[in-house]
């Protein structure tokens, strides 16, 4: 291949990662071009009201895959959290980088951390999940919802004069943005989203030529626990909106995964772990959320969940 189109938001940190994978991709094939398909999805565009709102984080998704498989782009580069579990048949998730940093990040304009708040502090966030485990931890804090893009929320928690806002510290890292964060937060105290922290390569299952550029950019650590990430995601089926988080580390051949489901109001959180053997990862993932089911979590899904792409009430 001569030339690679790359499918892309526009936000500064999806054009940071789909220009990351080109530099990734030129390096390894000189003389290779690479051109950006830049686009707005729904989620950009729709930015009054919560994600959960609007149609969840499929939102920021469907656009671009369609891209894929209309042929106007070879490779979509894709924040993997934001990407539903079951994608559009003939595309698939060729290749995952090593993974950034995981983990959820406090930003204070005041440099203060969690732990230094006051009560009825005002905190931002637009992910139900935070949202959930901050009312689960502080139920006196108030959650104030926060879209937009990194730089756009930095700048909306100054102005709307909050005492923070929680954002992953993966996109404040790769924008050169991290000087402001105060407290990067424990995977123990906020378990990360599903993908958190991964770049999500995505292409046409049939084009063996973009296959094979990207093969050289996977990472097999990441693939493994990314495995039981979203088998534990599928279980619980797959993009509903309602706060759920899966964290996979891999070490010496063995997947730990942690998982949670939880109510929006942070009154009821359930949660779990598993531990087992690499082969295993997808079985890990799905026994997991089984459990979880088992002890409340599939009443949380019954109360509260909607798949992606259901009517909204």
């Amino acid at each position: 291949m001569k030339t690679v189109r790359i499918a892309t938001r526009e936000s500064p940190l999806a054009l940071w990662q789909a220009n990351h994978v080109a530099s990734l991709l030129k390096e390894r094939n000189p003389g290779l071009e690479v051109t950006l398909v830049k686009m707005s999805t729904e989620g950009d565009r729709f930015l009054s009201a919560p994600l959960s709102a609007v149609g969840g984080k499929g939102l920021f998704v469907k656009e671009i895959e369609q891209a894929l498989l209309d042929g106007r782009a070879d490779v979509a580069v894709h924040s993997l959290k934001d990407m539903t579990s079951v994608f559009p048949e003939g595309l698939i998730l060729a290749a995952l980088p090593a993974r950034e940093d995981p983990r959820d990040a406090f930003c204070s304009p005041d440099g203060h951390t969690l732990a230094m708040l006051p009560a009825g502090a005002k905190v931002g966030t637009s992910s139900l999940r935070r949202s959930c485990i901050l009312r689960a931890r502080r139920p006196d804090l108030e959650i104030v919802s926060l879209r937009g893009n990194v730089q756009t929320r930095l700048q909306k928690t100054r102005d709307l004069q909050l005492a923070g806002a929680m954002l992953a510290a993966a996109g404040l890292k790769r924008l050169g943005l991290d000087h402001h964060i105060t407290q990067v937060v424990p995977v123990a105290e906020s378990l990360p989203a599903v993908g958190q922290g991964v770049l999500g390569i995505q292409c046409r299952e049939a084009d063996a030529d973009v296959r094979a550029l990207l093969q050289p950019l996977e990472d097999a650590l990441t693939r493994n626990a990314v495995r039981a990430e979203r088998a534990f995601l599928a279980k619980l089926e797959g993009g509903c909106t309602v706060p759920l988080a899966g964290h996979a580390t891999v070490e010496d051949g063995q997947v730990y995964l942690r998982g949670l489901v939880g109510r929006p109001d942070g009154s009821l959180v359930v949660r779990g772990e598993v531990k087992g053997p690499v082969p295993e990862a997808e079985r890990l993932g799905e026994a997991l959320a089984e459990e979880l089911l088992s002890r409340g979590a599939g009443d949380i899904l019954r109360d509260f969940g909607r798949r992606e792409g259901a009517p909204r009430a």
